[in-house]
């Protein structure tokens, strides 16, 4: 039978569950915890069982422990494909988005996913699915939620004139 990857020792049990305590991260504290035990002389299947989790996962965490120390026991999320339009250009389609289409010459009288599809292609080059625009925008800090739009023909002077004349309530 292969003998136990050895553990790093220069923390000692009572470090790592210090660390446990103060750290933010849950799975980082039951990975820590369960390291302790472990220097605290139980076998690893049961100091497995505290983090729950089996023999073979605390042993891919020693290792990682063993590289990297404390921070190594972090989960590490990969960040995914770096995006397809540039700062500028989503700045630039930020600033699109906020003032909103025009009549002329959006043919929309409000934006919606399919209607900034377009106007990426055409004015960026870059394609995206109709979902993936609206991840951008959650991403560049809009919301789902549109205000009501304004009908092209929509005279200004008339609307104002209308809200002075009616009564309160």
């Amino acid at each position: 039978m292969p003998s136990a990857v050895p553990l790093r020792t220069d923390f000692s049990a009572g470090e790592l569950r210090q660390l446990a305590k103060r750290s933010k991260d849950n799975n980082q504290s039951r990975r820590l915890l369960s390291l302790a035990a472990i220097l605290d002389g139980m076998n690893r299947t049961d100091a497995a069982r505290i983090g729950g989790m089996d023999r073979q996962t605390l042993r891919d965490w020693v290792h990682r422990f063993n590289e990297a120390g404390p921070d190594g026991l972090l989960d590490n999320w990969a960040s995914g494909p770096a995006s397809r339009l540039s700062p500028d250009q989503q700045a630039e389609l930020a600033a699109i988005v906020e003032a909103g289409p025009d009549w002329d010459l959006d043919g929309v009288v409000r934006w919606r996913r399919v209607d900034l599809k377009r106007v990426i292609a055409e004015r960026f080059g870059v394609e995206y699915h109709e979902r993936h625009v609206g991840t951008l925008l959650k991403k560049l800090g809009f919301s789902h939620i549109s205000a009501r739009p304004r009908h092209p023909g929509q005279d200004a002077e008339i609307v104002e004139a209308f809200k002075k004349t009616l009564r309160a309530h």
